[in-house]
């Protein structure tokens, strides 16, 4: 495991143990908390609150008849994941499977999903000053998935909404 995904774990670990510092946090600082992962070029921002863990690419077993975007399933640790690549989801061109690709598990209305993504970068605190609404305009990558756009000095963060991405799963 490297440097930044151990950084990454522990992000994750503290605050999915001190919920409640979170919230003091949020009040206090006007703060959130995002994974920011890598999809082609562009940052694509998951609340950290949501992440269970960051694996590896693992074996997917494929599923018969489903969209191109569910990659299938995984068993982990005894529990089997749906999985989903962000980078066709969002209409991106594919690419192959690098050294750095992972599999994010996030919580989504009580159910467990593994979401591919290129890379995971870091745990980012983002003052919701900094965060805008969606664009109208549907033309950003995933634009249907986002629930805001973070600006961090000349850096866009697309936020991504987990419970969007669970609807288009269901109504594939």
């Amino acid at each position: 495991m490297s440097a930044t995904e151990q950084q990454v774990q522990s992000h994750i670990q503290a605050a999915a143990d001190n919920p409640a510092d979170r919230l003091a946090e949020k009040s206090a600082d006007d703060l959130l908390q995002f994974v920011i992962c890598l999809i082609g070029s562009e940052e694509f921002a998951v609340d950290v609150l949501s992440v269970q863990e960051i694996n590896r690419i693992v074996e997917v077993t494929r599923v018969p008849k489903t969209p191109p975007y569910v990659e299938g399933v995984i068993n982990l640790r005894g529990r089997i994941i749906p999985v989903l690549d962000l980078r066709k989801l969002f209409g991106l061109t594919g690419a192959q499977q690098t050294t750095q690709t992972r599999i994010v598990v996030v919580s989504v209305q009580a159910r467990l999903v593994g979401l591919i993504v290129d890379s995971v970068e870091e745990v980012l605190r983002v003052p919701k000053s900094a965060i805008e609404p969606p664009p109208s305009v549907g033309t950003m990558a995933g634009a249907e998935f986002t629930q805001g756009v973070g600006r961090i000095n000349d850096r866009l963060l697309i936020l991504v909404d987990l419970s969007r991405l669970l609807l288009a799963r269901e109504a594939a």
